[in-house]
């Protein structure tokens, strides 16, 4: 059997709860966790937090944009919104949720000026899949800035974690599972989790569909799909 952990963090789907109380700490998010919770603030006003898809990032800029009262800003809109973000009246405080996207493109020059103009007197938290270095972008001021900033990281989940998660999503669907189902699934799927989330997605789907509970057997099913299915992209 494993291990509970007390709390721990995931984008979740559906009706899924974003507050920090909702926010489950395990090993893999608690070093992240108290660096976006530190009462001082962001260090020197500006935080890339990095981390696997599905391992939480969106869930804890969430909870540190709510304790703050940030702007939660969208990358595709932050060419068009800057103007306001540089206004005086303009919130202090700033979330980018997967920046990365802004690499390459005209965003690319008004996160410079965005970045300048919070400096010293605002915060800026910034959530990307990897560290800045690997998003491709084309301003060195940019990129000199950005890389000087901290990086707190959200790992990939230990086994209580997984379980956690599974059962987390499962709940947030409402759909109730017995344990050994849990046990079940964490022996056979990937270890991540976004694959958590897609597996209680497809299980969800089919049973409604099939007019079926939740049981080993329908996760068989499932399951058996990623065989039937590989990743084309995956290594061989």
């Amino acid at each position: 059997m494993v291990k509970p952990v007390e709390q721990l963090s995931l984008a979740l789907p559906s009706a899924a709860a974003m507050g920090r109380e909702d926010f489950l700490v395990a090993p893999s998010n608690a070093t992240a966790l108290a660096a976006l919770d530190d009462p001082r603030g962001l260090p020197a006003g500006l935080t890339v937090l990095i981390g696997p898809p599905g391992s939480g990032k969106t869930h804890l800029a969430h909870v540190w944009a709510a304790r703050v009262g940030a702007h939660w800003q969208t990358p595709e809109t932050l060419v068009d919104t800057l103007p306001a973000l540089l206004s005086e009246e303009a919130p202090r405080c700033v979330v980018i949720d997967d920046a990365q996207k802004l690499a390459q493109t005209p965003g690319e020059e008004a996160l410079f000026h965005l970045v300048n103009h919070l400096r010293g007197k605002g915060q800026l938290l910034l959530t990307a899949p990897v560290p800045v270095r690997d998003w491709g972008l084309l301003l060195p001021d940019l990129v000199s800035r950005l890389s000087a900033a901290a990086h707190p990281a959200l790992a990939e989940p230990d086994e209580g974690l997984l379980a956690a998660v599974l059962v987390k999503l499962f709940t947030d669907r409402q759909l109730r599972v017995e344990p050994a189902l849990i046990d079940f699934l964490l022996s056979r799927m990937e270890r991540s989790l976004a694959a958590a989330g897609d597996v209680v997605a497809r299980l969800d789907r089919l049973g409604l569909q099939t007019k079926r509970r939740i049981t080993r057997d329908l996760a068989r099913q499932v399951l058996a799909e990623d065989l039937d299915n590989p990743d084309p992209d995956a290594a061989s």
